[in-house]
């Protein structure tokens, strides 16, 4: 399928925090065309607008680093191993298979890296109106989030889980999973600005804001003027935006997603 319509599938599987497969599986697979390889870790030349991109996302992954770190020596008495960050041109081959910028950002539990198309920073600001330094840094850190759940033994055991259901049963779970990961985005702002005060009411609505528009039930309205309640994988704007703010507000790490029913998300 052409860029156009694998983006817009992206759009409505919304762009991020999903499993890249996702598409590769609707679309019958995915090869590299002309342009599309990935580009080596030291080989690749960036615009000035990219090295300014590439250096704030090393900053926020950073940032994840020192504040999971600290979480998980306190809570879990236990060494946090952070994901390795890898930029990519159009498309990328991993060891969950290959991907396409089409996507969005995405994060590999089979290599335990986090990928991102920096053009995906553009697209927000003019496809999702969801601009801003804190909202590029609550993608980063919803990815960093699937790590952290990867760790914790959450990831596989969910992804067993879905392996034995329908696919609508799958699809609750895979909600759970990424309004999880929205949350442990939430502890991680809470720490670093309990740590270093970086974050104000701004920054928050920055997120929210991102939060709303990559919401399923927002993105299938607006690609197609409705919604498939039954076929959402990542959570309805509302369910994203709250999870996001408790985790913030809270920095609780008792708190998970996979308890109670499904409807009281």
């Amino acid at each position: 399928m052409g860029i156009g319509s694998l983006l817009l599938i992206g759009l409505i599987t919304l762009l991020m925090g999903g499993n890249p497969m996702d598409v590769i599986q609707q679309t019958g697979g995915l090869t590299m065309g002309a342009g599309e390889e990935e580009v080596p870790e030291g080989q690749r030349t960036f615009s000035p607008e990219e090295e300014a991109q590439v250096k704030f996302c090393k900053q926020i992954l950073g940032s994840t680093e020192d504040i999971w770190s600290a979480v998980f020596r306190q809570k879990f008495n236990a060494e946090y191993t952070p994901p390795t960050l890898v930029f990519f041109t159009n498309a990328v081959q991993t060891n969950c298979g290959g991907a396409t910028s089409a996507v969005g950002p995405f994060y590999c539990s089979a290599d335990q890296k986090l990928y991102i198309d920096l053009s995906f920073f553009k697209q927000m600001e003019t496809q999702l109106k969801s601009g801003g330094d804190f909202a590029r840094a609550y993608v980063i850190a919803h990815e960093v989030g699937h790590h952290v759940e990867n760790l914790l033994g959450i990831l596989g055991k969910a992804h067993a889980q879905m392996q034995r259901m329908n696919k609508t049963s799958a699809n609750q779970v895979s909600v759970r999973l990424e309004l999880l990961a929205d949350y442990y985005a939430g502890v991680w702002a809470h720490y670093e600005d309990e740590a270093f005060g970086s974050l104000d009411e701004s920054d928050l609505k920055e997120a929210i804001n991102c939060a709303q528009h990559i919401g399923d039930n927002y993105l299938q309205e607006q690609a197609q003027g409705y919604s498939q309640p039954e076929s959402f994988t990542h959570g309805t704007s509302d369910q994203r935006m709250r999870w996001l703010k408790r985790g913030y507000l809270t920095g609780d790490m008792s708190t998970t997603t996979f308890t109670g029913n499904y409807s009281d998300l």
